[in-house]
C-alpha cells in the first residue's frame, strides 16, 4: 500500500478524543487500484477519528461527483455521489479484516491505511443504471437516441385488427375488463 501512503492516519501520537482529516480524492486514486470505468473524479472526504483507549472509530463521509459514461447512449455526463462508512478499529493478536466494519490489528500498530475502505465506499456510491439526466428530461440530443426512438415497438394496431377468430371466443372468458 505504499501508493496509498496519505491515507495513512498515524493514531498513536493523537491524544484520546475526536480527530479530522479531509482528503480530495480524484480520478488517479482509482487509477491505482485498476478502476477505470471513471473518467474523472472530484470528490470531498471528511475522515472523524474517535480514539478511545481500547478502540478506534472512524466515521468516513464524502460527496462529490465522477465522470461517467451513460448506460444508455455512452454520452459523459458528471454523477453526483454521496457515500458514508463506518468503521472500528480493535486491536488483537494478528491482522483481520475479513468484517465490513471492523478491522483488527496488531497491538504494536501506530498507524490505519483506510484507503481499500474508501475506494470500496465511493466505488458502491456509484449508482449501477448511469442514466444521463439529459435522456430524462428530453434535452439531450444524440444520435443514439434518435435511433433507439426509430427501433423503439410502437402499437401495432395492424396486430389487433389481425387476430386470429379461434382465439376471439377466449376474449369473452376475461373478468377483468
Amino acid at each position: 500500500m505504499e501508493k496509498h501512503k496519505e491515507y495513512n492516519i498515524p493514531f498513536s501520537g493523537l491524544k484520546e478524543g475526536k480527530h479530522e482529516f479531509k482528503y480530495t480524492v480524484d480520478n488517479s486514486f482509482f487509477e491505482s487500484f485498476g478502476y477505470d470505468e471513471f473518467n474523472g473524479a472530484n470528490i470531498e472526504l471528511l475522515v472523524k477519528l474517535h480514539k478511545m483507549s481500547t478502540m478506534l472509530e472512524f466515521e468516513m463521509n464524502a460527496g462529490g461527483t465522477v465522470n461517467v459514461a451513460c448506460d444508455l447512449t455512452s454520452e459523459p455526463y458528471d454523477q453526483k455521489i454521496e457515500g458514508t462508512l463506518e468503521l472500528v478499529v480493535k486491536f488483537g493478536e494478528s491482522y483481520n479484516n475479513e468484517d465490513d466494519e471492523i478491522l483488527i490489528i496488531p497491538h504494536g500498530e501506530h498507524q490505519v491505511n483506510i484507503a481499500q475502505y474508501v475506494y470500496e465506499m465511493l466505488v458502491l456510491a456509484v449508482p449501477s443504471k448511469r442514466i444521463h439526466p439529459g435522456v430524462a428530461d428530453g434535452s439531450l440530443k444524440s444520435d443514439v437516441l434518435d435511433r433507439l426512438e426509430e427501433l423503439q415497438p410502437g402499437e401495432a394496431k395492424e396486430n389487433k385488427e389481425n387476430t386470429d377468430p379461434r382465439w376471439d371466443a377466449l376474449k369473452d372468458l376475461l373478468t377483468d375488463k
